[in-house]
């Protein structure tokens, strides 16, 4: 009987044992289930960091490129009103040289007036 006992004691420490060996795998799965978990986060955080850097990097260089396109406006626009501004010369030049030719025109006039009644007092 006694040796009955004690084969049934050892049979149940070992199932013990197996039980807590059994536990205890199970606790080290779910820890590495845990750490496969927080590593996907990472890289999911780590992915969402780049698409996002990309993001900004996309936008800097739209950024550039409007700016770029706001200067060549600028310089597009100084041109113009400096072809403007040289073309307002010229029209002051042709201008003043208009006058002068009628001034000119107007002082042959008198003297030819002034010839003519000369002439018309010598006649007398």
């Amino acid at each position: 009987k006694k040796k009955k006992k004690k084969k049934k004691e050892e049979e149940e420490e070992e199932e013990e044992e197996e039980e807590e060996e059994e536990e205890e795998e199970e606790e080290e799965e779910e820890e590495e289930e845990e750490e496969e978990g927080e590593e996907e986060e990472e890289e999911e955080e780590e992915e969402e960091e780049e698409e996002e850097e990309e993001e900004e990097e996309e936008e800097e260089e739209e950024e550039e490129e409007e700016e770029e396109e706001e200067g060549e406006e600028e310089e597009g626009e100084e041109e113009e009103e400096e072809e403007e501004e040289e073309e307002e010369e010229e029209e002051e030049e042709e201008e003043e040289e208009e006058e002068e030719e009628e001034e000119e025109e107007e002082e042959e006039e008198e003297e030819e007036e002034e010839e003519e009644e000369e002439e018309e007092e010598e006649e007398e």
